[in-house]
């Protein structure tokens, strides 16, 4: 009984951070409220509040879900051939993680991070863009660091103008690509983008599959 009940209360979770999902992206976060989440759940607000303290707890949820940290996508590549090879497994992980924001989801949470979403109450968008961003640079320096301690980085480049540089590519590329993604995949250009700009800082060519 206590089994079903746990697993019927996740269910009713998940169905309201699909919810807010929806809504969020639809009508960005200050716009929204807790009853049209409801609404949406086909719920009460009393089930929001059951699950959730506020919205923005509710949103810091929702982001939850597609949080990609780079040591994680790394540990699910998981290959023997990348222990010497720092750039490589960059390689594979911006592959992992560009095919990862193709997905319905992860691109309707990235669009509402980026594009609709506020100052409101407890959530301050910026300070949130800068935290992610800044956990995504300090995975990409230490693996660059690695990468110039084996001698891999081309030479006059540091881990940190690496690391800025991967960076500040990918950003560019995902804000253009929110903006128009029936234009191209993100997955295959942002692929490409990544294996030329790691073959220029690269010191000897990659090993690619």
């Amino acid at each position: 009984m206590a089994q079903r009940t746990k697993a019927k209360a996740d269910a009713t979770r998940e169905a309201l951070l699909d919810a807010a999902e929806h809504v969020f992206f639809e009508r960005g976060v200050a716009r929204t409220t807790l009853e049209q989440i409801a609404r949406q759940a086909g719920m009460t607000r009393g089930a929001v509040y059951w699950h959730f303290k506020n919205k923005a707890d509710l949103f810091h949820a929702m982001l939850s879900r597609v949080h990609m940290p780079f040591e994680e996508l790394a540990a699910e590549i998981d290959e023997p051939d990348l222990e010497g090879s720092s750039l490589e497994a960059i390689r594979r992980v911006c592959h992992l993680a560009l095919c990862r924001l193709e997905q319905p989801r992860q691109r309707r949470v990235l669009s509402i991070v980026l594009q609709r979403c506020e100052f409101f109450s407890d959530i301050d968008p910026l300070a949130m863009q800068d935290r992610l961003a800044e956990e995504s640079l300090q995975a990409l320096h230490q693996r660059f660091a690695q990468a110039s301690d084996r001698g891999q980085l081309a030479a006059g480049i540091t881990p940190e103008i690496a690391s800025h540089l991967l960076h500040a590519t990918l950003g560019g590329l995902l804000n253009h690509w929110l903006r128009r993604p029936q234009e191209y995949s993100l997955y295959a250009k942002g692929s490409d983008m990544v294996d030329t700009l790691l073959e220029l800082l690269s010191s000897s060519p990659l090993e690619r599959e």
